[in-house]
């Protein structure tokens, strides 16, 4: 007779994630990032801001965003953070991506550290992914912005800082 054990569910990678596993990828970034924190924190954007949708988050420099920037949007320059739903519905949001320089930047205008900015522009890319606009949608998007920043003990966010 063999003892009853219990089954360990095996984790099935996903195919959109990144190839070593995981749903935030660096490029170009640099060193020093503490990657496993910002990998927690997506993962605690999955689980409670978007509900268990899950998105891909790509960080990279200058070079890398305003490609992107021109690619998709016309813009030729590079901008902090973009981001790029799905349109498919189910389980896979879309894609963002930010600079880290930008973060840098912006991290040292407003006064904090370069990983509460990151934070900031990833959940500023989520809500995006969740179909947010804060141009076109009345304070929905700040007032969301706004509540999950102070659940997150992050400092201002990107729609407050343009109202200073």
């Amino acid at each position: 007779m063999t003892p009853n054990r219990k089954r360990r569910k095996r984790r099935v990678p996903n195919p959109r994630m990144s190839p070593d596993g995981h749903i935030v990828s660096f490029r170009r970034a640099g060193n020093g990032l503490p990657r496993s924190e910002l990998r927690a924190f997506a993962t605690a954007l999955v689980e409670e801001v978007s509900a268990g949708k899950f998105f891909e988050c790509l960080i990279t420099d200058d070079r890398e965003l305003r490609r992107l920037n021109r690619q998709f949007l016309g813009h030729d320059y590079p901008t902090d953070v973009l981001s790029f739903p799905s349109g498919l519905g189910g389980p896979f949001l879309g894609e963002i991506a930010i600079s880290r320089n930008r973060a840098a930047e912006q991290a040292g205008e407003f006064g904090h550290g370069l990983i509460q900015e990151l934070k900031i522009l990833m959940l500023h890319g989520v809500l995006h992914l969740l179909g947010l606009d804060h141009e076109r949608d009345r304070g929905a998007m700040a007032r969301e912005e706004k509540r999950w920043r102070k659940r997150f003990g992050l400092p201002l966010g990107l729609i407050e800082r343009v109202k200073l």
